[in-house]
């Protein structure tokens, strides 16, 4: 995965597209027709931006996009049918030209990475979509990467916390919803992880760490910069 993380521009700022003869071709994938529509809005005010297709679930994603050969693909991270990121991992393979933003309410940068690393280029978050979508999209069509601010962050504090071979990636983004204060029951909901998981790598944690309180645990994350 690049290891750099391009961030949202300054207030005022904006990503202007390239001269081009032919608009980029996008296909918009959401499970929600109401999200779709309100996509499609947001870019058809863009000169330099066509929507070529919409799909609804995961077939319909990787029909379109061999039928429509889109330059970006804007992909729900949730869709029915099948797996996202290994959808995500077909598709590069596929279709090698479609570059592909994924665009979801899921906020941790645990979620980004493995949507980067099976070959995303883009990762926007949903209330962002108004003010950071096409920026990405237009990037993803140059085959730069973008990742929602609010992610990047906690996302390249994680890379550092990995490759100083501490702890698994898995690992440190519980450290840092432990820090964040939320619970096992919590954390587990948000990963989609069982509670009894949860509780394993709790343990491994303490273990690798030889510490045996929460407070501990928030010094190292606040020591890491997992949390601000």
């Amino acid at each position: 995965m690049p290891s750099h993380l391009r961030l949202a521009t300054s207030a005022g700022a904006e990503i202007v597209a390239p001269p081009a003869t032919q608009p980029i071709r996008v296909v918009l994938a959401d499970d929600h027709a109401m999200v779709r529509r309100t996509m499609r809005l947001l870019l058809d005010d863009e000169h330099d931006i066509s929507v070529a297709g919409e799909a609804a679930d995961l077939a319909a994603v990787v029909r379109h996009t061999h039928r429509h050969e889109p330059n970006v693909l804007v992909l729900d991270l949730r869709l029915p049918n099948g797996s996202t990121i290994g959808t995500i991992r077909r598709l590069r393979a596929e279709a090698p030209r479609t570059e592909i933003v994924v665009l979801t309410m899921e906020e941790s940068p645990q979620f980004a990475q493995q949507a980067l690393d099976a070959g995303a280029v883009g990762f926007v978050l949903k209330d962002r979509a108004d003010s950071e979508l096409v920026a990405a999209i237009r990037l993803a069509a140059r085959g730069e990467e973008y990742v929602s601010p609010r992610v990047s962050a906690a996302l390249e504090a994680i890379q550092r916390a990995a490759g100083a071979g501490e702890l698994s990636p898995r690992e440190i983004e519980i450290v840092r919803l432990i820090a964040l204060g939320f619970t096992s029951r919590e954390i587990a909901s948000q990963l989609h992880l069982s509670r009894r998981t949860v509780e394993t790598h709790r343990s491994r944690i303490h273990a690798k760490l030889g510490v045996t309180t929460r407070a501990e645990l928030v010094r190292f994350a606040l020591a890491r910069h997992l949390v601000q």
